[in-house]
């Protein structure tokens, strides 16, 4: 089993959500972060002031799926979430030992 943790613009998160559902995945968890990379923020005028940003809104999605779906569920979010533009985000895979579904106690990846 793989974890997948893509960092990911918003605005592409129902694109992203609707991509991985037609591979068959069922779950995910998803959180607002703040962050920056090579975009290094953007600048913005309140009240005449010149106001730096350095954090950026992303979105975190983090799926856990069998090391067979890997590639192709990588290549979705990629495809699904990429504009070309600084920004795009990034995508970390990790290997799982195990997982347990709780309500059952069903182990490995019979718990996804």
């Amino acid at each position: 089993m793989k974890k997948i943790e893509a960092i990911i613009r918003p605005e592409k998160l129902n694109d992203v959500k609707i991509a991985l559902s037609d591979l068959g995945v069922n779950g995910m968890t998803v959180s607002n972060v703040s962050g920056f990379g090579n975009q290094k923020g953007y600048t913005q005028i309140y009240r005449g002031q010149e106001i730096v940003t350095k954090l950026l809104v992303k979105i975190k999605l983090e799926v856990v799926v069998s090391s067979k779906k890997i590639d192709e569920v990588i290549e979705a979010i990629v495809k699904t979430s990429k504009t070309g533009e600084f920004g795009d985000g990034k995508i970390f895979v990790y290997d799982v030992v195990d997982s347990v579904r709780i309500r059952t106690g069903e182990h490995g990846e019979a718990a996804l």
